[in-house]
């Protein structure tokens, strides 16, 4: 506690909390959501499995438009990007030194994850667990990873696409939309191959708007960071007005996509559908995403205030502390809640929809909560670590570094987790990982390593 205190009592100023809190929310969101839409049930053998109750309950799909908060991640991530960029600058730093600190928030937890289920994996196999199951139990406790591929392609693509930005402004977001809009009908007509630029343009659209948010922020006397004039020439209106009119625009534009058009009201996964809105997004998404921009506008002078309370705030230091390690862990944190109730005895499997399953839901996120802070107080000090290494190392001067190292080992990492993301969920992988991803992983993370400890005793 005083340590939060310490932390409150030193913010600045100028500094934008509200982008804090809607990451804290954001998260908090996914990983209650998450949990709440599972539906354990057992397979022929008598074994426990899950699956999302969402394909059971065609009446929660309207409900999908209040849980689908990724788009509020990469929104608050370029808001995030683009005020940490432009501080880098001011204090001297070039964008390959950026990268490299960036990455030491983002990579090391995700390590201790992957090594921790790869151990766990193999210790299983040698016991004599059968390969097929090993690894389905660890494509469900990596399914988060598939958001940090694109979120690490944007992290990576932030300082020329924030170059574009200075240039063009919204137009980039707008030609993105349009990369997404040619997907979709990809997607609907033909050809298919057309979506598959949309995995990065929709949310790179996303995340240029928090650029523009940044840009109003600054323009109205936050903290620039001390660059060039030119950072501040493309605001986001923000005005109330403009912010009733991105509300009432995104909704509008998703009932009519939604209800009139093409595309599934549900804003998650479900299968059958004949298109999913989040993989990759859809213009529907790109709507809803609108529509949260305009509340989130809406609501940011109240949650401000709110803000500047200690306790609030406090709270929300605490929260961005560990909220990529809580991110990370919370379905292995459901897997091991499963696997101990399996072997007491005592595993509640109702159907999706019933009172029973409803009813469960209570004890069933509460266990979960116990069981995941449990898996923070172990793995959560990696992360907070980390993010005091990168404040350490970010705007110092440097010497020239090798940028293209630095690439490489963005992308080393960011093809590891693409491809145990679309690695099938039952392949015999006596580790639970491809090993092609789990090698590609790890020598770019030990490349960005190895790469910011030199960085680090050069400066």
């Amino acid at each position: 506690m005083r340590r939060l205190r310490q932390l409150a009592e030193r913010t600045p100023a100028g500094r934008e909390r509200y982008v804090d809190l809607l990451r804290a929310v954001a998260i908090c969101m996914v990983v209650a959501g998450h949990w709440g839409v599972t539906v354990i049930g057992r397979d022929a053998a008598g074994r426990p499995t899950g699956h999302s109750a969402l394909g059971d309950l065609p009446w929660a799909y309207p409900l999908t438009w209040v849980g689908q908060v990724l788009p509020v991640f990469f929104l608050v991530g370029g808001f995030a990007n683009a005020a940490s960029l432009a501080a880098n600058r001011a204090r001297g730093g070039d964008a390959t030194g950026w990268l490299l600190a960036r990455s030491a928030r983002l990579v090391p937890p995700t390590t201790v994850l992957l090594l921790v289920l790869a151990a766990g994996a193999g210790g299983s196999y040698l016991w004599g667990a059968g390969e097929a199951r090993i690894r389905t139990v660890v494509w469900f406790a990596t399914i988060p990873l598939w958001f940090l591929v694109p979120y690490l392609a944007a992290v990576a693509l932030t300082p020329p696409m924030h170059a574009l930005h200075r240039r063009f402004g919204l137009a980039v977001p707008v030609a993105l939309v349009g990369v997404v809009a040619l997907g979709d009908v990809g997607r609907l007509v033909g050809p298919a191959p057309l979506a598959y630029g949309s995995y990065l343009a929709g949310w790179l659209a996303v995340h240029q708007a928090g650029f523009a948010w940044y840009d109003a922020h600054a323009a109205a006397g936050g903290p620039r960071g001390g660059g060039a004039a030119g950072d501040t020439r493309h605001p986001l209106p923000t005005s109330r007005p403009a912010a009733v009119a991105l509300l009432a625009g995104g909704l509008g534009a998703l009932l009519l996509l939604t209800v009139v058009g093409p595309y599934p009201v549900a804003m998650l996964h479900v299968p059958g559908e004949r298109l999913d809105n989040a993989s990759p997004p859809s213009l529907a998404l790109l709507a809803l995403a609108t529509a949260q921009l305009g509340l989130i506008l809406l609501l940011r002078g109240p949650a401000e205030r709110w803000l500047r309370r200690p306790g609030p705030w406090q709270a929300v230091i605490a929260v961005n502390s560990v909220v990529l390690t809580a991110f990370l862990w919370h379905l292995t944190a459901a897997l091991l809640l499963v696997g101990a109730l399996d072997a007491l005895g005592r595993l509640p499997t109702p159907a999706a929809g019933t009172a029973a399953w409803l009813a469960w839901r209570v004890p069933w996120l509460l266990l979960l909560a116990v069981v995941l802070a449990g898996l923070v107080a172990v793995f959560g000090p990696v992360e907070a670590r980390a993010g005091r290494r990168r404040r350490a190392g970010e705007g110092a001067r440097r010497r020239p570094a090798r940028a293209g190292l630095v690439v490489a080992g963005y992308a080393a990492v960011i093809a590891g987790l693409l491809v145990n993301t679309v690695a099938p969920k039952a392949a015999p992988e006596p580790l639970g990982l491809p090993a092609p991803a789990l090698v590609a992983y790890l020598a770019g993370a030990g490349l960005l390593r190895g790469l910011r400890s030199g960085w680090g005793s050069r400066g």
